[in-house]
């Protein structure tokens, strides 16, 4: 069974700084392409930054480009998210995905319905 399982939500200021993180197992991630989405109340659900299998690419929102940043680390089977200046249009449930399969080394998928597997989500709330 492979369950994603994301920690490190919570509440902060705007102008602060939070790391959510995604532990895999069930699923090795050294040759899975990985990715952080968020849902805010009555939204769809947004790519937010995605990882190549490879690590030698990544992909963000425009609008967080330059304040997150993606990384994983194969050898704990993880992914994380830094997020740095948290603003109020921030605060949504971020989850973290994984897509099984991709020929390339440098893929990144934005789109979820290219992912397998799901977490649970986690609560990321910046207040005014």
């Amino acid at each position: 069974q492979v369950l994603l399982v994301e920690s490190g939500g919570g509440l902060v200021q705007a102008g602060g700084s939070l790391s959510v993180s995604c532990a895999a197992s069930g699923l090795t991630i050294s040759n899975t392409p990985m990715a952080w989405f968020r849902q805010a109340p009555g939204k769809e659900r947004e790519f937010v930054a995605g990882i190549s299998w490879s690590g030698i690419a990544t992909a963000y929102l425009d609008s967080v480009k330059g304040r997150f940043t993606i990384s994983r680390d194969n050898a704990k089977n993880t992914v994380s998210l830094q997020m740095n200046s948290l603003k109020p249009e921030d605060t949504a449930v971020y989850y973290c995905a994984a897509r099984t399969y991709s020929s390339s080394r440098g893929g990144v998928y934005r789109y979820p319905n290219l992912y397998d597997y799901w977490g649970q989500g986690t609560q990321v709330t910046v207040s005014t």
